[in-house]
């Protein structure tokens, strides 16, 4: 292929005002593309196809598949979310949509990045098919989270959903509903999972909604001890899908 390649000095630039909106969630959803900061994002985004764009600094040795715009440390710094500035930053589409599968995710209202980050590491590690997150989570394509994700969300099948109704369209399938809860409802190492099942992970404060916690077939926890009232959402989580991977 072809690389166009650019230089660019001016924070002014009409092509780096346009990126910088990808800052903001209304810009990322209208062009279904978005920002991640580092080498290690950018061949994550190239090996699932869907970086378009690296802009590295100006006398930084980088070179892929892709259009290529060196910048200055100026407009580096204008471009990125971290306080200090990263050697590359690049431009990628979305993932699109795949198959739901037989082992689904759902989460309801994350609101922490890093939680988020953690909960798709973990369902990458542990064979999670989908990821689905409920329309008030933090955004997936915020900067902290995608830092998060260490480049996991490229390589899983994440989708927003109402999830009271998805989860009534998995009933309908035959999927097994398992809420988390922190107390009381079934030790995960005594529990017999069926081929399909989806696990609901909730809020950091207040857990699963009642809503969300009548559709649930059974409820899960983590056995602990009494010194302590509760996990990190995160942690339970990547918890409960390790028991459930090694049934």
């Amino acid at each position: 292929m072809v690389i166009q390649v650019d230089n660019i000095t001016s924070v002014n630039n009409n092509h780096i005002k346009e990126l910088c909106k990808l800052k903001e969630k209304k810009y990322r959803d209208s062009t279904n593309s978005f920002l991640i900061e580092g080498e290690h994002l950018i061949y994550e985004a190239y090996k699932e196809g869907l970086l378009i764009e690296v802009l590295p600094l100006i006398g930084e040795d980088f070179s892929v598949d892709a259009k290529i715009t060196f910048i200055t440390p100026e407009v580096m710094k204008k471009l990125s979310s971290t306080d200090t500035i990263p050697k590359v930053i690049g431009v990628s589409k979305k993932k699109k949509e795949g198959i739901i599968g037989n082992k689904v995710l759902i989460l309801e209202d994350i609101q922490d990045p890093g939680n988020l980050g953690t909960i798709i590491r973990s369902s990458l590690a542990f064979n999670v098919d989908t990821i689905v997150l409920s329309l008030r989570c933090v955004d997936l394509y915020n900067p902290k989270v995608i830092r998060a994700t260490q480049g996991s969300l490229f390589h899983i099948n994440i989708i927003v959903r109402d999830i009271d109704l998805f989860i009534r369209e998995l009933k309908d399938k035959e999927y097994k509903i398992f809420g988390s809860k922190v107390d009381g409802g079934l030790d995960i190492r005594s529990v017999n999972l069926p081929s399909k099942y989806a696990l609901i992970i909730g809020n950091e404060g207040q857990g699963m909604s009642k809503e969300t916690t009548s559709l649930c077939d059974n409820l899960l926890y983590i056995k602990m001890n009494n010194e302590i009232e509760s996990l990190n959402a995160g942690v339970a989580a990547s918890i409960l899908l390790y028991e459930m991977e090694n049934k």
